[in-house]
This record gives C-alpha cells, structure tokens and sequence, in this order.
C-alpha cells in the first residue's frame, strides 16, 4: 500500500485520542486532552472542524439550546465551540512540541480547504459524512492518506465510499455510532470482513463505555483504535460521557501494547521458557 502514514503491515496498532468537541471551544482545554493524550503514549489526536454557516442543517439553526454560556442558538452554539485558523495554529505548535500528530474530520467542503492550509497529513472521514460525495471528492483530491470511519452504513454505503476515495491511501475504520455503545452492537467481526472485503488497514473506532471491546478489537486484527478522551466525563458536552478520562485511556494504550507482544507470527514453535519443562515432563 502506497502512503506516507504509519498504518498497516509492519506497524504497530496506530492510537487516536479524539478530542473531537470536548474542548467546548476553549484552546487551554483542547491542550490539556493533547498533553493526556501524549502522555499515555497515543500517536495522534483529533479534533473536529466545521464551517457552522454551511455544515449547520437549517431546521436546526435557530433551536435553542441551552449551554454553559447560556440560551443560544444551535447556530450561534456552534460557532461558540468552533476553533479557526489561530487556534488551529496553536494547535499545530503544540503537536509538534509534544512530538504527536494532529489531524480533523471536515463537515463540509470549506473544512477541507481550511485543514489543507493548515498542512494537516492525513484527512478524516466523520461516519455522518460517509454518505456526502462532495466531501469524499474534495478529501480525494487532496493526494493526502485518508481514514474513514463506517458509522451507521450497510456494505452497500462502504463499496461506494470505498469507489469514491479508492485504496491506494484509504484506511477504513468500523465503527458503530451509537454514544454511548452496547456490546450488542460492537459487530466486531465486522474488522477482519473488512480487510477480507477491501484488502486495505482497517481498524476500529469505538463510542463504548470501557476498555474490552477496543482490547478485542486489537486481537481481531484492528491496526488503528480511536477513542473519545475528556478531562471529566461530567464536564458539559454531548461526547463526554463515552469518553475516556486520564486514567482510562492510559490503561488502554497500555494494553494494545501489550496485546500486540502477545499476538506473535502466527508460526508454533517451542520458547525459551518452555524447555526446562521439556527436560521435566516429558523426560
């Protein structure tokens, strides 16, 4: 597979703290979950980036909603938690000083645009935008490593997104939209029916309360795993609550790489610890 993004064959399982949102639009915040993120040993983080006057449904434009700031329009509301060009350059800045990656999934065509000039490395697809042609054109245009995310599709929806984007630089991610998720609807095996079907990295995004179901979607052949992180599950924000804190999202890259070690080559042979019970049990 052609492309400059470390997933797949011969690397370990890449990890994605999603920030997504959970920032609620503030830069010392969205730093704090980058440090977390680092710190537990995750690869990259990612946020989310929408330009509200287009990606903003009309019937949803002037519902209220009541947020931490306030009564406010869902469209006013999201231009509140949107970051632009000088927050994204912070962002940037920090990436590169905690020594991770930072990239975003777009809503719209502008969004594309707008994390092109940001210099991002790889693009993502958001499993509601799985279906928008306009912005799995523009993402394909860009040359760029593209991730996508499966949420709330049949094969019929993937095979076209799949034609769309193509498969020299396209990682697929399974992925069941449900927040918070019931391990009735993980379809686990959905991963390795995947690779079998596409023939490209596939790996896993994952909207679940705990660590077993990504811990098994390792051990069923998964090369990525995206998990939502916050600071406090309590703090404001429709994401928060299937996210990850501190300590959880520690323990789960802990036990990728754990799982990993454990995997082997699939070849059976006889370890080094073994061999003294050779000498003893069988004489």
């Amino acid at each position: 597979m052609t492309m400059h993004f470390p997933v797949g064959s011969g690397n370990h399982v890449y990890i994605v703290g999603e920030i997504g949102l959970n920032h609620n639009g503030d830069v010392a915040t969205a730093k704090k979950l980058m440090k977390m993120a680092a710190d537990a040993g995750a690869d990259a983080v990612k946020f989310q980036k929408r330009n509200p006057e287009v990606s903003t449904p009309l019937n949803m434009r002037d519902k209220l909603r009541v947020t931490p700031w306030g009564e406010m329009t869902y469209l006013a509301y999201r231009h509140r938690v949107e970051f632009g060009e000088s927050e994204y350059a912070q962002i940037a800045a920090y990436a590169r000083e905690l020594g991770i990656t930072w990239f975003a999934s777009p809503w719209d065509v502008d969004s594309v645009a707008f994390l092109e000039n940001m210099g991002v490395a790889v693009h993502k697809v958001a499993s509601a935008c799985l279906s928008n042609d306009d912005i799995l054109y523009a993402l394909r245009d860009t040359g760029k490593p593209i991730i996508a995310s499966t949420g709330m599709s049949t094969w019929d929806d993937v095979d076209h997104a799949v034609a769309v984007l193509g498969k020299e630089r396209l990682i697929l991610l399974h992925a069941t939209s449900t927040y918070p998720m019931p391990p009735d609807e993980a379809d686990l095996l959905n991963i390795p029916a995947m690779k079998r079907r596409y023939g490209v990295p596939v790996g896993y995004s994952g909207h679940e309360p705990g660590l077993q179901i990504s811990l098994a979607a390792v051990a069923l052949g998964a090369e990525l795993i995206e998990r939502h992180i916050t600071l406090d599950r309590t703090m404001w924000g429709s994401d928060q609550a299937a996210s990850l804190e501190p300590n959880g999202f520690e323990r789960l890259v802990r036990d990728i790489r754990i799982i990993e070690r454990a995997m082997g080559d699939g070849e059976k042979k006889i370890h080094a610890g073994e061999e003294p019970k050779i000498a003893s049990l069988r004489g």
